[in-house]
């Protein structure tokens, strides 16, 4: 089994890194591709997976992981799967009962930094400043409904304590604070589905057995 991961910038990239061997485990083998932003990834995803289309081994699966950026969630899951769908391949959610899929789409809802703030104490571990009362702020209990984006106020938060005063180092962030992330105790819903998704991959394969 592989996994091939899109997602649409390098700090998603060092954050899944260090995730993924936590919610499958080391023995699969998986690549990560960023892209320059949303707007990239949209614009390359159709192209990508005609690609892969062509290729593409029976045991390999795609993942593609892009933030909401206060987008309509519904459009922008239903964008996804069409452009995988006019591709020929088999998403998810259109696989029918006990069907085997090739694409997982997935939404960082409304931006990757939701799915640190799901995980305080792992921001606390790698920032030590941070107060480990953070996530019981009111505007923080639920990862995903936090306003006026998720990075932004990722970087209110550490320039209070003296952290990254000249702005938020994103990639820096992603990689120091996924080390110490537990995917089973995230607070944020948007991280339990793609959490989900990739066990969901990890049963599928499970259930077809070895391939020769």
């Amino acid at each position: 089994m592989h996994i091939e991961f899109l997602v649409e910038e390098p700090s998603a990239e060092s954050a899944l890194r260090n995730l993924v061997p936590k919610i499958i485990g080391d023995p699969i083998s998986f690549e990560i591709h960023p892209f320059q932003g949303k707007p990239d990834l949209l614009k390359n995803l159709p192209g990508r997976l005609r690609g892969y289309y062509h290729w593409l081994p029976e045991d390999w699966r795609i993942v593609v992981l892009i933030d909401e950026d206060r987008q309509d969630c519904r459009e922008l899951k239903g964008n996804l799967e069409r452009i995988a769908r006019d591709a020929g391949l088999v998403t998810c959610s259109e696989a029918s009962e006990g069907r085997s899929f090739q694409v997982l789409n997935r939404i960082a809802i409304e931006e990757l930094e939701a799915w640190f703030f799901g995980n305080v104490e792992a921001i606390r571990q790698a920032y030590p400043r941070i107060p480990l009362t953070l996530g019981s702020k009111a505007r923080y209990r639920d990862p995903d409904a936090i306003t006026g984006g998720t990075w932004e106020a990722l970087e209110r938060e550490f320039k209070k304590v003296g952290y990254f005063r000249n702005g938020l180092a994103k990639i820096e962030v992603a990689k120091s604070v996924s080390v110490y992330m537990n995917p089973d105790r995230n607070r944020s819903k948007s991280f339990q589905v793609f959490r989900n998704g990739l066990l969901k991959i990890m049963e599928k394969e499970s259930e077809s057995g070895p391939h020769s």
